[in-house]
């Protein structure tokens, strides 16, 4: 099978891809620009390409950067201080998931011809049977767990997702 990893340059997202590739799929880690200039920090900053550079190259795999820089601005930092503004707390890592790595992310994978889009999150997916939905679960560390960041997922998103860690703790994982 081939797929394509979010590697944001974390140990889960890294632990993810080297799982795979321990299972025998062919991977390729993608990491996303979200940020450039004098606001590079936060989430896949440029310290964050280089780990996860560094991390593919380790575990022998490909590895790219897919400037996503002006829709993260316009699905996520836009729409998340318009909401400060108007005296609510979004969740930033909701939408990001949303538009950028389950819309954005996924259809590239797809116009690649990767089979599944793999993440480090702290989530399961049970794969239904029988023409049963999938379904999303928490990750196996209830201290950890990130299933709330991906509840928007539906159907055709959770059929081509995989989770490679959401079965370890967070110290299994490290």
């Amino acid at each position: 099978m081939r797929v394509l990893v979010a590697m944001s340059g974390g140990v889960d997202s890294s632990v993810a891809a080297a799982r795979l590739v321990g299972e025998g799929h062919q991977v390729v880690g993608a990491t996303l620009k979200l940020w450039g200039g004098s606001s590079d920090s936060g989430c896949c900053s440029v310290g964050d390409v280089d780990d996860a550079r560094r991390v593919a190259q380790q575990i022998g795999i490909p590895h790219y950067v897919f400037d996503m820089t002006e829709a993260f601005h316009a699905s996520v930092v836009d729409p998340y201080v318009a909401a400060h503004a108007a005296a609510r707390t979004p969740n930033p890592c909701v939408e990001c998931n949303r538009h950028i790595k389950f819309d954005r992310l996924l259809e590239r994978a797809d116009r690649l011809g990767f089979d599944m889009l793999a993440t480090g999150h702290h989530a399961r997916i049970v794969r239904g049977v029988a023409g049963e939905p999938h379904q999303l679960r928490r990750g196996a560390d209830p201290d950890k767990d990130q299933s709330y960041v991906l509840s928007m997922l539906g159907q055709g998103h959770l059929s081509r997702v995989v989770l490679p860690i959401g079965d370890l703790t967070k110290r299994e994982v490290r």
